[in-house]
């Protein structure tokens, strides 16, 4: 069998309106890649879609066929087959610039000749809001030097307020994604901080282009990220700001390299006052209840973390409102917290 450089891991669910697009954008990228096409528990042609790609490309796409978990079981089981040497996510309503990972690709490989293999790379993303036609780039050409394997004290400009790498972004080596254990939850919206994160205990080499790769759609009514489900949603928010704060103590953050540690840390606080967000959403006795005890418990478990984030979360709030993408909005709870900490 040939050898795969990327394994791209698909999980779809009723994603018959745009499985095409995302398969069509990696696809061209050819023999040296896998598409692992997840097909979890879906009730529309999805599976039908698959299937017809991989008859079509048998040696380039994979299909695993299996009851509906939610994405994060998706992402488990993509990475458990994966082959390639790295594992890049991309969500069936999303797409890939096809020039831009062919450059991808062709970096790989020369870092594969010379055995020197990056842990991660990092590219940027784009935004794509469905509902208007607009975008945003976010862009990380501030904080990392660019086209050169550096470590964790070669960071640049330090991340501010809620800018932190997003799952959009990153391809890790598969080793280290296996190295790291991390396992997403099933049935659990916002799972991909969780990914973002944990690998990263792991990561020493780094790799970042400057350019576009993961367009990521967003506007659909349904979507994860739309408001009204953001504040719905809290409660999975909250579960997935429990297994962050379970992976590392405070005091094991302490003993990481100082700017590895600083971004852990930031980290760490943008996650916070988003959990917050969601839960403030929406005023109700168990909202705030549900709050209480993950700050309850949070003191209990790790006192240093919990005086950290709470001073951080709720001190540096204001600087994070409104968010810096065009079309988010703030909501009630926003408006709240915000004006707590101005009277405060």
């Amino acid at each position: 069998m040939k050898k795969k450089y990327i394994t791209f891991a698909i999980p779809s669910y009723n994603s018959q309106a745009y499985l095409h697009n995302c398969i069509e954008s990696i696809v061209g990228l050819g023999e040296d890649v896998e598409i692992i096409v997840i097909n979890d528990g879906s009730k529309d042609n999805t599976l039908k879609i698959a299937q017809d790609y991989q008859k079509k490309y048998p040696t380039i796409i994979e299909i695993i066929d299996k009851e509906n978990g939610g994405h994060g079981s998706g992402v488990n089981v993509g990475l458990e087959q994966a082959k390639g040497l790295y594992y890049k996510v991309v969500d069936s309503d999303d797409w890939l610039d096809e020039e831009t990972g062919k450059l991808l690709l062709e970096q790989v490989k020369l870092h594969a000749l010379t055995d020197n293999l990056p842990d991660l790379y990092i590219l940027d993303f784009i935004y794509e809001r469905a509902t208007d036609n607009t975008h945003y780039i976010r862009t990380y050409q501030n904080n990392f030097p660019k086209h050169v394997i550096f470590g964790w004290h070669h960071l640049k400009k330090p991340f501010r307020f809620s800018k932190t790498l997003l799952m959009h972004a990153l391809m890790f080596k598969t080793s280290i994604l296996k190295e790291s254990e991390v396992k997403l939850p099933h049935h659990t919206f916002y799972v991909d901080n969780l990914f973002s994160y944990t690998p990263l205990f792991y990561t020493t080499k780094m790799f970042y282009m400057p350019r576009v790769l993961y367009h990521y759609h967003i506007g659909r009514e349904d979507q994860s990220v739309n408001i009204d489900n953001i504040v719905k949603r809290y409660d999975q928010q909250i579960k997935v700001m429990r297994l962050i704060l379970n992976e590392a103590s405070y005091q094991d953050i302490k003993k990481l390299p100082k700017k590895q540690r600083k971004y852990m840390k930031q980290f760490l606080a943008a996650i916070m006052i988003i959990t917050q967000m969601f839960t403030t959403g929406n005023d109700s006795k168990e909202r705030r209840r549900a709050l209480k005890d993950l700050w309850k418990d949070l003191k209990m478990t790790d006192k240093k973390m919990y005086n950290f984030l709470r001073f951080r979360s709720y001190n540096v709030l204001v600087n994070y409102l409104p968010w810096k993408f065009k079309g988010f909005v703030m909501t009630k709870g926003y408006l709240r917290l915000a004006k707590k900490i101005k009277l405060g």
